[in-house]
């Protein structure tokens, strides 16, 4: 538990769009890629991942659809729509943007201030 990364605010959004980008998950498969892809550093609430998927599929960023998940269940399963994955680059790009520009801030030493 001490090696898991807190979430920051607003980026639970791009790490679903992220995970969803990798192939059509449903829910419970977004928590597992997620965890997946940050080494197991980062780990999602279900109860913020619900809201947050039914918030992302209002907006026109994921389509939902019903299938059958590995375990022969029922399971709605999400996939980018082309707005969602050109959201998902933007927001890629922001956040490389501020990722850059925190580690130069970071990294400064007083003899360059």
């Amino acid at each position: 538990m001490a090696d898991q990364a807190q979430i920051l605010p607003g980026t639970l959004d791009l790490l679903i769009l992220k995970a969803v980008s990798l192939g059509p998950l449903h829910g419970y498969g977004i928590l597992l890629r997620i965890g997946q892809i940050s080494g197991s550093a980062l780990l999602i609430e279900q109860g913020a991942l619900y809201p947050a998927l039914f918030r992302l599929v209002r907006q026109g960023l994921l389509k939902p659809s019903w299938g059958t998940s590995d375990n022969n269940r029922r399971a709605k399963f999400y996939e980018l729509t082309a707005a969602g994955r050109k959201r998902f680059r933007e927001e890629t790009e922001g956040w490389n943007r501020l990722a850059a520009a925190m580690s130069s801030a970071l990294a400064a030493q007083p003899e360059e201030v």
